[in-house]
């Protein structure tokens, strides 16, 4: 039925073959996914077998058919989708994205993380271009909002290039920045000092690999979870370097790393500019590359956006205040 046919203000109906798609990923825990894209479009939706249908008003069903596509392909893959991801969907129909050209299933950028049977897939554009970016150079700096898989993305790129043996050791290292203490006033020795400064990299670690193996990794040091500062004289070579919260690194901090790099290396700095913990008088290394490494052969940047958050919507709708503040 095309849209000339149908009366003003009457409903039509699209049914969608979902056939070979998992429904309860599709459909979501207690129909969450259809619920969101129903709300999302202002449209009926329901699941009956391996069709879904979707009712209302031309324009809005037109809208809900390209997100529920989009939905069902991915729910061919397997690729886990939760209410969020159909938000996400949703703005990237209303951008024009067309994902990674596989009829608009997804944004490409998979990794698969055999020891957990995990895939790490892009959920946004960005997230997409991130991977691919990291896949195409040997310095990758990615700066954006908190909560955009900056950190989660390029942990996921080590893994996956130290199980490929492309790598020998991963390095992941953070600044130390205290939080209104000083590191010699808390109790324990310096590891339990410095724990809690690195703690989301080990969180990050334990989703990409069984724990046995993580930590054999971490006793040999294949793995290698430091403070910034005691990257300090090394050479780092056939390595994958992530260096976190690099807002927080100073412009000899960042300058120290930048030059420890070795031979078939990578390395991918992520920060947040709005978020710098520094004393006012220093100045973010995090700022002063984005001023001098800008054109230089193999080094890239990336900037997450807004709508490349993926944790709770919240998180998006927080962000958005405190930039309108």
């Amino acid at each position: 039925m095309t849209e000339g046919t149908v009366a003003p203000g009457a409903n039509i109906t699209h049914k969608l073959s979902a056939e070979g798609a998992d429904l309860l990923t599709l459909a979501g825990v207690n129909d969450a996914n259809l619920i969101e894209l129903s709300r999302l479009c202002g449209v009926k939706v329901a699941l009956r077998g391996d069709t879904l249908s979707i009712v209302g008003a031309p324009e809005f069903v037109d809208r809900g058919v390209e997100i529920g596509e989009r939905m069902i392909e991915l729910a061919r893959q397997r690729v886990p989708l939760t209410p969020d991801d159909v938000l996400r969907l949703g703005d990237a129909e209303s951008r024009g994205d067309d994902g990674d050209g596989q009829g608009g299933g997804g944004f490409g950028g998979r990794i698969a993380l055999p020891g957990v049977r995990k895939v790490v897939q892009a959920k946004t554009a960005g997230q997409a271009e991130y991977l691919k970016k990291m896949a195409d150079n040997d310095i990758v700096i990615g700066i954006g909002p908190a909560g955009t898989g900056k950190t989660y993305l390029a942990v996921a790129a080590a893994v996956d290039a130290l199980t490929r043996k492309r790598v020998r050791r991963i390095v992941l290292a953070r600044p130390a920045v205290e939080a209104g203490e000083n590191l010699g006033f808390l109790p324990g020795d310096m590891q339990a000092k410095i724990d809690p400064y690195l703690r989301p990299l080990y969180d990050a670690l334990d989703e990409m690999m069984p724990l046995e193996r993580m930590q054999k990794f971490l006793e040999t040091r294949v793995i290698e979870v430091a403070p910034l500062a005691f990257m300090r004289g090394r050479t780092l070579g056939d390595a994958f370097v992530i260096v976190d919260e690099a807002q927080n690194a100073t412009a000899m901090q960042m300058k120290m790393l930048l030059t420890r790099l070795g031979v078939n290396s990578r390395m991918v700095i992520t920060g947040d500019k709005t978020q710098v913990d520094l004393p006012n008088k220093e100045e973010s290394g995090l700022m002063q590359v984005e001023r001098i490494l800008k054109g230089i052969d193999g080094i890239e940047f990336h900037y997450f956006q807004e709508a490349d958050v993926v944790r709770h919507r919240l998180v998006r709708d927080i962000i958005r205040a405190y930039d309108a503040d």
